[in-house]
């Protein structure tokens, strides 16, 4: 009785530890640039073929056991029956209107600029209810895998939706990583600022903004969510207009210009510091 005691709690303990999110990322980020025109486009479960969301790398590899950034394309009246995900992901509404809950909550439509935070195990369905509706999604471990609710479990994170009017916006007043003359402003979404602990926020860049955010940690990724942005890693290297859906990575210590003519908003996940200046 006593063995088969043990062997249940080594059971339970492994299934937990596998549904922890990772807090860091190994994985070294380089100088990348994925413009909105060049996105790879697929679709997120290949065996359902056009009646599936179609989704479109950043970086990663979501099939893997690796941190992976992508974008999903939802048909207009799309809804998915009731499902879980083996891991946690967190998105961020790029354009149109998403619903993502419990099949029994009140429909919450999501407008653009708006996060949410989707747990594993968590049983859920997600809807589109704009035109055009597309979104980021952020994992820090693959695979992305779809599951019955029969498979259901409680990995003691919790989900989140946030309407982008429910973001508050901190500026260089509250936070000391940005300039006082550069206007941007912060929202963070989620993470810890501990040394090397994985964290993510959007930025907000005024428009006539002109300027850089240099990385100060091995892994810094960001996705424009609106507006357009101008990139360049150095004033030697050729310029690309990011619109939204678009990727950049950086390096440590890199620091690319930016210049924008429009406010725009840039999701930003990093291992550790940035400064923007």
């Amino acid at each position: 009785m006593k063995t088969s005691f043990t062997i249940l709690f080594i059971l339970i303990v492994s299934v937990i530890s596998t549904a922890q999110t990772p807090t860091t990322d190994s994985v070294k980020s380089v100088n990348e640039v994925v413009t909105a025109d060049n996105v790879k486009w697929g679709w997120l479960n290949p065996l359902r073929g056009d009646k599936s969301p179609a989704a479109g790398k950043l970086w990663g590899d979501r099939t893997k056991k690796e941190p992976t950034g992508f974008l999903v394309k939802f048909k207009k009246g799309f809804s998915s029956p009731p499902h879980i995900h083996n891991i946690t992901y967190r998105g961020v509404v790029i354009q149109g209107l998403l619903h993502n809950d419990d099949e029994k909550a009140e429909k919450q439509c999501l407008p653009a600029g708006s996060y949410w935070q989707q747990p594993a195990g968590e049983a859920h369905i997600t809807a589109a209810d704009g035109e055009e509706n597309m979104a980021f999604l952020d994992i820090q471990e693959g695979p992305y895998l779809v599951k019955p609710t029969s498979e259901a479990f409680d990995n003691g994170e919790r989900p989140v939706n946030v309407d982008k009017t429910n973001l508050v916006w901190l500026n260089a007043n509250d936070i000391q990583w940005v300039a006082e003359k550069s206007n941007v402003q912060t929202a963070f979404l989620w993470g810890s600022h501990q040394k090397n602990q994985l964290r993510a926020a959007l930025l907000k860049l005024p428009a006539g903004f002109k300027g850089s955010i240099k990385n100060l940690s091995p892994n810094f990724r960001a996705v424009v969510i609106s507006g357009k942005v101008t990139h360049q890693f150095s004033i030697k290297e050729a310029k690309n207009v990011l619109e939204p859906g678009s990727y950049f990575g950086a390096e440590e210590n890199a620091e690319p210009l930016l210049d924008t003519d429009t406010e725009t908003v840039i999701y930003i996940r990093s291992n550790g510091d940035f400064e923007v200046k």
